[in-house]
């Protein structure tokens, strides 16, 4: 293995690594050696189990709402300290919801609000650490989504947060970035790969002509953790197969 790909001795934690793109970050950075924990929404990890896109094997786990401040900064420290802070954590309300007061505000507060909030909970230990942060945001960040307001104007707080957070806290060691995934077959997007016609329109606008996966999502992750990205700070890479172009 490559010496900059092995996290052995690190401790990672991944908040929505329960299913979906958190859950396969937290797998790439276990089978690289690192101590992985992860945040959830359910009470334990067996009430995942059978879950289509959630593999908790080998992973700590602790149930955290992250859409409250409070929950944060309440819940236990999984390590004693922290090498990398992977915020994956996400969620929308489709059939325009978020039009409504209820829906945008649960939509910005775990989408945007809670990564601020875990970010300042751990601040300390990735500065002792000189450790890393990698936020999950969208593509729906970089342009218009008319029928999700909330979940596009939290992904493009997402990306502006990762700027500014990577300015302000370079001086104490830690490196802050992100990836935007484009299409990516996980629970949040069934109301497109679960209908073909809309996943044949999809399909047709992504130049490598398939949907991203939670690895393809991993292997982004991995390197913006990792030695190799030691000069990247406050930047979100696109990963969405073209689909942005």
């Amino acid at each position: 293995m490559n010496d900059d790909m092995d996290f052995s001795g690190k401790t990672v934690l991944v908040v929505g690594g329960s299913s979906g793109i958190g859950n396969g970050i937290a797998h790439a950075f276990r089978t690289r050696g690192a101590r992985v924990h992860v945040w959830g929404t359910r009470r334990s990890a067996a009430d995942y189990a059978g879950n289509e896109g959630s593999d908790l094997s080998g992973l700590g786990y602790d149930c955290v709402d992250v859409g409250d401040p409070d929950a944060i900064a309440d819940a236990p420290a999984p390590f004693a300290g922290l090498d990398v802070l992977v915020l994956s954590q996400g969620t929308v309300v489709y059939r325009r919801g978020e039009f409504e007061r209820e829906g945008w505000d649960r939509v910005m507060a775990v989408n945007l609000d809670s990564l601020m909030h875990c970010c300042r909970r751990f601040r300390g230990d990735l500065a002792a650490s000189r450790g890393s942060i990698v936020i999950v945001s969208s593509i729906s960040g970089t342009k218009a989504n008319k029928g999700n307001p909330a979940y596009a104007a939290s992904k493009a707080g997402a990306i502006n947060l990762t700027r500014t957070l990577g300015q302000a806290w370079a001086p104490e060691g830690i490196r802050v970035n992100g990836l935007a995934p484009g299409l990516v077959d996980t629970k949040l997007t069934k109301v497109t790969t679960e209908h073909p016609k809309r996943l044949e329109g999809a399909l047709a606008a992504i130049p490598s002509g398939r949907m991203g996966t939670p690895a393809d999502m991993a292997g982004a992750a991995l390197f913006l953790a990792s030695p190799l990205a030691a000069y990247v700070n406050g930047h979100t890479l696109i990963v969405d197969g073209g689909l942005s172009l």
